[in-house]
């Protein structure tokens, strides 16, 4: 079953088997409220680390039953993170997610060796779904908040992402749009280079999975009529399922306007590690950051059966 909105994903997380999310210094409001909401819908069992008098202080006023929670009392933020990261080393929890710790913190915790959560040579990449109302589909895209300016090596483990991502969405061919300025293969252009090597890659069976190509403008990748316009042919045109940036400035930017002017809805997790993982922004929304625990539930359930 495809899914096409986070209508439906919800629906599809209430009936698979709960993942255990744990929440690093789970102490903040907004984490918990986006918790609470994933607690009540049923497919989510809660575990916090953290200073359990905090914790049970923020419950008290949101009216959350502390009981249903699993805590795991932390004497200091470090080793609130640390517990956190260790449940997830031990398979004692499915989705690791960022509470009331700088994102910093928080990954150097997740890349320590000992926890081996990251292969040695691994490559963590955030990814965004998201349903914009001028936009027939869900639409997923990579890389608004990890890596800054990706190499072609990493732009080839972040389609990987992206195509599983969208498969547990149900997506059983991706169409993935590999983005820069324009179609052309401009040699002086980064992106257009990388764009036409991963497509490359793709045709030769390199990369498995889905339907990429590029290089390919925003637009095109969009926009059918842009592609007609521009007497651009491409299946993957005017239909793309996945947007592969060039780099965090383009992402980041689209990521915002999308949410902000556009009133999208959003998500993301972090892709690359044993689990998946929630980072939400402070500027995120309660929505989102539900939105953004379901996806990491599915990603976590699609990888637990193949």
């Amino acid at each position: 079953m495809r899914i096409n909105n986070f209508a439906e994903l919800l629906e599809v997380v209430k009936k698979q088997p709960s993942k255990r999310v744990v929440a690093v210094n789970g102490v903040d409001v907004s984490t918990l409220e986006a918790m609470h909401d994933a607690v009540e819908m049923g497919f989510v069992t809660p575990i916090i680390t953290g200073d359990k008098r905090n914790i049970e202080e923020s419950c008290e006023k949101l009216g959350i039953d502390i009981n249903d929670y699993q805590v795991y009392h932390t004497k200091s933020l470090n080793e609130a993170t640390e517990k956190a990261v260790e449940l997830i080393h031990e398979d004692k929890a499915d989705v690791l997610m960022k509470g009331m710790v700088s994102t910093d913190k928080f990954m150097r915790a997740l890349l320590k060796k000992e926890f081996n959560l990251v292969p040695s040579k691994g490559t963590l990449s955030h990814i965004s779904a998201m349903n914009n109302p001028n936009y027939h589909k869900m639409l997923l895209f990579s890389d608004a908040a990890v890596l800054p300016y990706p190499d072609l090596k990493q732009k080839i483990l972040m389609t990987n992402y992206l195509i599983c991502a969208a498969k547990s969405l149900g997506i059983e061919q991706p169409k993935l749009a590999v983005i820069a300025p324009t179609e052309q293969i401009i040699i002086s252009i980064q992106s257009c280079m990388d764009g036409a090597t991963i497509a490359k890659m793709s045709e030769h069976g390199q990369i498995e999975g889905g339907l990429v190509d590029g290089p390919m403008a925003l637009d095109v990748a969009i926009s059918a009529e842009s592609a007609e316009i521009k007497g651009f042919t491409s299946p993957v045109a005017g239909d793309a399922d996945c947007l592969l940036f060039p780099n965090i400035d383009a992402a980041n930017v689209f990521y915002k306007t999308n949410s902000k002017l556009a009133k999208a809805e959003m998500s993301g997790i972090i892709a690359g590690a044993k689990v998946p993982v929630v980072v939400s922004s402070r500027g995120d929304s309660r929505k989102t950051k539900l939105n953004s625990v379901a996806l990491a539930s599915i990603v976590s359930y699609q990888a637990s059966i193949t």
